[in-house]
């Protein structure tokens, strides 16, 4: 497989620890318990853009597994290093104009209530539980973004790999057979550690307003942590 899929992995969770670690790093280490409105609106956007990039590059990369699979005597004519830097800035715009809307309305938004967050990082649905308008519509929107993309991009994910295991499955040689599921092994694994961290957070935000406290900042930390822990080891 292209050695560039790696790489965006690589950048979008060196991404994630940049964006999070001054702040979380500056509750934990120094007991620096504040930060200024407008810095607080940009991790906001930067985290949740590199959320669907990470899930854009995890599409990018099922489609990298498809051709290398079903179709690898054309591999290097379709997956040119020209068309997956094309395709990395195309994951990369789709994510920065989707959350660019969402992230400006909390700029307009009057804040009366506590301004406590629930965790040492700045969340759209944390922000916007501290406005006090109706924030109904702001709500579900984030939860409509991970529909739209998110859930869209693995479903699609899952159908690239129902298409990859007939292939696999129609290989004569058990020994090739092992090969080809192999490659993919590591990919499924992100995967898994991936959507089933992001979605969670997502709804618990949305729906979860009894969950106690201590599943919220869980979640979150274990989302923002677990994968970038786990990579390095799921691709040694």
């Amino acid at each position: 497989t292209n050695p560039c899929s790696t790489c965006y992995v690589a950048s979008t969770d060196l991404g994630v620890t940049l964006t999070t670690m001054p702040t979380v790093l500056g509750v934990l280490w120094l007991n620096h318990r504040e930060i200024d409105h407008r810095a607080c609106f940009s991790q906001a956007y930067f985290i949740h853009t590199l959320s669907i990039v990470e899930s854009g590059v995890l599409l990018a990369m099922a489609y990298d597994h498809f051709i290398a699979i079903c179709n690898p005597l054309r591999y290097t004519s379709i997956l040119t290093d020209t068309r997956v830097m094309k395709i990395g800035m195309g994951v990369l715009t789709r994510a920065s104009l989707s959350i660019m809307p969402i992230t400006i309305h909390l700029h307009w938004f009057p804040y009366c209530r506590s301004h406590v967050l629930s965790h040492a990082f700045c969340l759209h649905q944390d922000i916007t539980k501290l406005s006090c308008v109706d924030i109904t519509f702001n709500h579900l929107n984030p939860v409509v973004v991970v529909f739209a993309m998110v859930l869209l991009n693995f479903f699609i994910i899952s159908f690239s790999y129902i298409l990859i295991l007939k292939t696999v499955m129609r290989i004569a040689s058990g020994e090739d057979r092992t090969k080809a599921l192999n490659t993919c092994v590591s990919h499924i694994c992100y995967i898994l550690v991936f959507y089933v961290t992001v979605v969670g957070l997502t709804f618990i935000h949305g729906f979860g307003k009894h969950a106690r406290h201590v599943v919220h900042v869980m979640l979150s930390y274990i989302y923002f942590l677990f994968p970038p822990l786990m990579n390095p080891i799921v691709y040694r």
